[in-house]
């Protein structure tokens, strides 16, 4: 499986980098490279139940979203290098740590080396898998996963091809986080919990709201409620944007929060839908809420 990162086509940019002598357009090469491994209690309550979840934030991103709050490892590619078995050491020392889940974040470009890490492993995981993705995904990728998923945490981030392409020059970004929402859906099913109210298996779908794009947003929304079921899906819509320094200055519209009228028109919306889920408060905005990367847990 590891060949495909002689010319790479894991996600939909198939930029064909050979990432054994370079780098792809996610920025990353051929080994499997993260910046922390540590217990998250900021993640929504069927994901971080108890203890928090044991995530892993893998360094590289195929999007590069111009307000991407992660930009420490997504574009300027912090992190430590590690292997497949290191990995698979990884989850089970989150696992020993009480982790309600191993939890992925931004894992796309690094799945052979997180299937195989799975493989050797996954009979001795009693705790759930999340995948938590960008939602800019290749439904051949997702399909090596198989199996090895339990729960999909994707974002769906925005409808119009004109907003992708804006903001994470991508613009057949929708295309493919549908059909891979939809793939996510076939491979984990009906929601199901344990007694804690810990998702064991199943899909919830995110979507962060944007200053100016509640329409766009009620546009996902309407898809999720046409294209899904309340049995399959938990829909997560996170009020939590934040204007970092960083964002450059040809997008002065992002440089503003999300006005309450904003995000509880999408939130009036999904209930009139009868979607089910997770809303956020106001003061989950703010850079307290960015993790601290420090490699912990990798190196």
């Amino acid at each position: 499986m590891n060949d495909i990162y002689s010319h790479c086509t894991l996600c939909p940019r198939r930029c064909g980098a050979d990432r054994y002598s370079g780098r792809g357009y996610c920025g990353m090469g051929a080994v499997p490279t993260a910046a922390k491994a540590s217990l998250h209690k900021w993640e929504e309550p069927c994901i971080a139940y108890k203890n928090g979840a044991g995530t892993v934030f893998f360094t590289g991103c195929s999007l590069h979203c111009v307000y991407c709050q992660n930009s420490v490892i997504s574009s300027e590619l912090y992190g430590a290098e590690t292997s497949a078995e290191g990995l698979a050491d990884i989850f089970l020392r989150l696992q020993e740590q009480g982790a309600d889940n191993i939890e992925l974040v931004t894992p796309t470009h690094f799945v052979p080396d997180i299937a195989a890490a799975l493989e050797m492993i996954k009979q001795r995981l009693a705790v759930p898998v999340v995948y938590n993705t960008g939602g800019y995904e290749l439904v051949e990728t997702l399909r090596r996963l198989d199996g090895l998923i339990d729960v999909y945490l994707p974002d769906i981030k925005y409808h119009s091809p004109e907003l992708s392409a804006k903001y994470s020059n991508a613009p057949d970004y929708f295309g493919h986080a549908s059909a891979a929402v939809t793939e996510m859906i076939r491979q984990t099913g009906k929601l199901r919990f344990n007694d804690d109210g810990g998702l064991l298996r199943g899909t919830v779908i995110r979507h962060l709201v944007l200053p100016g794009c509640r329409h766009d947003s009620i546009r996902i929304m309407e898809w999720i409620a046409e294209n899904t079921s309340p049995e399959q899906v938990l829909v997560s819509i996170m009020n939590q944007y934040t204007p970092f320094d960083f964002i450059p200055d040809a997008f002065p519209e992002l440089k503003r929060r999300v006005t309450k009228m904003e995000y509880n028109s999408v939130v009036r919306r999904a209930s009139e839908l009868g979607l089910d889920g997770f809303t956020q408060e106001k003061s989950a905005v703010g850079e307290q809420y960015v993790p601290d990367f420090d490699l912990s847990g990798i190196v």
